[in-house]
């Protein structure tokens, strides 16, 4: 249940969503609420886009997105100077978001198929610069540089230090955490009809202007490998990563979840300064727009768990690592892909996934 709209204000376009579904699934697949309000605007789900594509009449683009969901809000606002096609791409970006904290935080339930509130909400305020390079070949890069400011907060808004435990949840032991932090992301993309392959490489360095702020470097890749087995279509990709130097707990790694390791609830399989996650899926055709999938996933932290500041992996009784096998239905239609997932993890749990994503032409 949802309705769409699209407003032209002069050279702006405004795109209004808003859907009340995500309220259902949420109540079937997620345990209670991490918040209780009588709102009733609190019980709506949307976004709202504004794109301006020439600002001050000299081609300069605006965008304005926010995101809401029913315990999350996101706000973007990004401003794009035209410039030459061999020249980097400079955009403004500022971005404002509240969450859950549940990945690191949150304790596993259900055998571990779920993942409840922790009781810790992250408020995260961001102001920078991009600069997407011109693609060469098969590579493209962004370097980023921002500032970063993260509270913590308690499920009714309050600002916190400390976990249900009494363990600290910033770095430096108050009620936030500042860094600046240089970011540097690489690309590699290549494609043919029966094939394909990508590579990103992510590093991070936090740069210590004062004194308190966060000194680390956090790496992280993503290689991604799909070809034609016959009429099937096999996906297989690795996920890594570590990070050394300061470190929040909310800095971790999470493992588990739709995106990491299906069967678990997000960050139930551990939480680690690293990981290393296999994900791999074997789809077959069954009718027009019908496919039918196997997969199995498996991830740890490395035993890193117990590198992350008061532990958390340990206190929420996580194993450290574990596997998922299963097997889905994708049917493609006009307005997008629908996607269900039946999963099993390693404490024979069973979790069922629904998804719907846009087709990319």
């Amino acid at each position: 249940m949802g309705a769409q709209k699209s407003i032209h204000a002069g050279k702006a376009k405004i795109d209004i969503n808003v859907d009340l579904t995500h309220k259902l699934c949420q109540a079937l697949l997620v345990p209670p609420a991490f918040r209780h309000s009588s709102d009733v605007l609190s019980q709506v789900v949307g976004s709202l886009c504004v794109k301006h594509p020439n600002l001050f009449g000299k081609s300069e683009k605006l965008d304005v997105l926010w995101d809401k969901g029913l315990y999350d809000s996101n706000i973007v606002i990004a401003f794009r100077k035209p410039r030459p096609e061999w020249l980097a791409q400079k955009s403004f970006v500022i971005q404002h978001s509240v969450s859950p904290e549940i990945g690191v935080h949150g304790f596993p339930v259900d055998n571990f198929s779920r993942s409840g509130s922790g009781g810790v909400n992250l408020c995260r305020f961001s102001a920078g610069l991009d600069l997407s390079e011109p693609s060469s070949s098969n590579w493209s890069s962004t370097t980023s540089i921002k500032f970063e400011h993260v509270r913590p907060l308690s499920d009714d808004g309050r600002s916190i230090t400390r976990d249900v435990d009494g363990f600290p949840v910033t770095c430096s032991g108050s009620p936030h955490d500042s860094m600046v932090v240089l970011k540097q992301e690489s690309n590699y993309a290549v494609a043919s009809e029966d094939s394909f392959s990508q590579v990103n490489f992510q590093i991070e360095q936090g740069i210590p202007l004062v004194s308190k702020w966060l000194i680390f470097n956090k790496f992280k890749f993503v290689a991604s490998k799909g070809m034609k087995v016959g009429p099937a279509f096999l996906l297989a990709s690795l996920t890594g990563g570590s990070i050394v130097g300061d470190m929040a707990p909310y800095q971790a790694f999470a493992i588990g979840g739709l995106n990491s390791v299906r069967g678990y609830g997000e960050g139930a399989v551990g939480s680690g300064r690293s990981c290393f996650v296999v994900n791999s899926e074997l789809t077959v055709p069954m009718a027009k727009g019908l496919e039918g999938a196997f997969f199995m996933d498996c991830g740890t932290d490395l035993c890193s768990g117990h590198h992350v500041p008061g532990n958390p992996a340990l206190r929420k009784g996580k194993p450290g690592s574990g596997f998922g096998v299963g097997y889905g239905l994708r049917f493609n239609s006009r307005i997008g892909q629908f996607r269900i997932d039946y999963a099993i993890n390693a404490f024979q749990q069973k979790t069922v996934y629904f998804g719907i994503g846009n087709i990319t032409s």
